[in-house]
């Protein structure tokens, strides 16, 4: 890989706030061009070579660079400047330790003097920062271009997905007006099993067993929620749950589900290429090709568009106990957009019919937040049909917040599904796979 030497372009937003590290930023720059420029010159890259002999090239540097400042700095300052310039030259520069940290969900970058990353459900501001647009340039570079991915004036923006599952999404000016901003959603390496979500009071054990059974028993699954709610995570965990001889297919924008089943069939759509209009492969795409597939379940990464008819049709030709999840705010919302989403399609017909179909089809509403804390199963309703226009709702599980003092509790709010015959007797134990 070739490496590009950050510039020293002045940008206005530097004035926005002054920065304490500017000296150690020119520091570390003026050793990274120098361990670069000795890399060079001895026919090395730094890819290749070991990570010991890297590190002494960079000590090298650093120390003729102190020694032109006159500068003295002790051994942990040396180590962690050594470390950051390593971080440069193999890695993805100032973001590269959150990345490698497990306890991080999200890094943003917003311009490169900004940069936040969230941990337990929470963002934080983080005094890393790049040294310029340019650099942060390079480092988005170096994360799309190994994925076939392009970004310029010409293509402003794009989603990528690497190697180990990480969601990547960037958007540049002219369209983003702060510069350069990054997106980084981490894949975790292990995903949540069931009981982590207990563990992590993401639902509760009668949430969780209610749920199991509900998968157990062939239902039609929505989950819902805000951006970051954990709607796929839950999706994985309740996947664990599918008997272990169905054949299962996946459709995702950014392939991000990990079903924990052998016969499963990954696929995923094609955005639409400058270069290439007529190569996107669209969601809807995959699901009319799916229904060829023989598939005993379908799982609907996110449904966002006219992909919603052939989800729902899906739902209720034979397909039983399939998923999806669509951003909404709450279970009646999620109904509600699902409407939206079906009148875009070909199909007319007055609103009613819509809701009549869904209320048949869509069998479990679940609706995930985020709060401060952690992600929550905020209720668990089953649709019960309609009642004049209005969606039929059986709520049997909420949290209540607990206010603005934090805190909260699950409670059952009805004791019987309406779904019971179906649904499998035994308890959580027994239903694990």
């Amino acid at each position: 890989m070739k490496l590009a030497r950050p510039t020293a372009e002045k940008h206005e937003r530097g004035a926005r706030r002054p920065n304490e590290g500017e000296f150690q930023q020119r520091l570390k720059f003026r050793a990274y061009e120098a361990t670069l420029a000795e890399l060079e010159a001895k026919h090395l890259s730094a890819d290749v070579i070991s990570q010991a002999m890297l590190e002494n090239e960079i000590a090298s540097a650093v120390e003729m660079v102190l020694a032109i400042e006159g500068v003295t700095l002790g051994i942990t300052q040396r180590s962690k400047l050594i470390e950051e310039i390593a971080y440069e030259l193999t890695g993805l520069g100032p973001i590269q330790p959150y990345l490698d940290d497990p306890s991080i969900d999200d890094i943003v970058v917003n311009g490169f003097d900004t940069i936040y990353i969230e941990r337990n459900g929470e963002l934080e501001e983080r005094s890393s920062r790049f040294r310029d647009d340019a650099h942060l340039m390079n480092i988005i570079q170096r994360i799309v271009g190994p994925v076939g991915r392009r970004v310029d004036e010409s293509s402003p923006y794009v989603d990528a997905r690497l190697a180990d599952g990480t969601r990547v999404n960037v958007i540049i000016p002219p369209v983003s007006l702060n510069g350069p901003v990054l997106s980084i959603r981490k894949f975790r390496e292990q995903p949540l099993k069931p009981k982590d979500l207990i563990r992590l009071q993401t639902v509760s054990r009668e949430m969780l067993t209610y749920l199991a059974s509900a998968v157990r028993a062939r239902l039609n699954i929505l989950i819902c929620g805000g951006t970051g709610s954990g709607k796929t995570t839950l999706l994985n965990a309740l996947s664990a749950f599918i008997g272990p001889k169905e054949r299962l297919v996946t459709i995702e924008d950014t392939a991000e589900l990990r079903l924990q089943q052998r016969h499963v069939v990954r696929l995923e759509t094609r955005p639409r290429s400058p270069d290439s209009p007529a190569a996107e492969v669209t969601a809807r795409d995959l699901m009319r090709n799916v229904l060829r597939m023989r598939p005993d379940r379908i799982v609907l990464g996110e449904v966002r568009g006219v992909e919603a008819v052939d989800m729902l049709q899906a739902m209720g030709t034979g397909h039983n106990g399939s998923m999806t999840t669509m951003h909404a705010n709450g279970v009646r919302d999620a109904l509600d957009r699902l409407e939206i989403l079906m009148s875009l399609g070909e199909t007319r017909t007055d609103a009613r019919t819509f809701r009549r179909y869904i209320a048949n089809v869509v069998h479990v509403v679940v609706h995930a937040m985020r709060a401060p804390g952690g992600r929550r199963v905020h209720s668990v309703a089953e649709v019960a049909g309609l009642e004049g226009d209005t969606y039929t709702l059986h709520e049997l599980f909420r949290f209540s917040d607990g206010g603005p003092a934090g805190g909260g509790h699950f409670e059952q709010v009805s004791p019987r599904s309406q779904y019971l015959p179906r649904l499998d007797p035994n308890d959580l134990d027994a239903l694990m796979p």
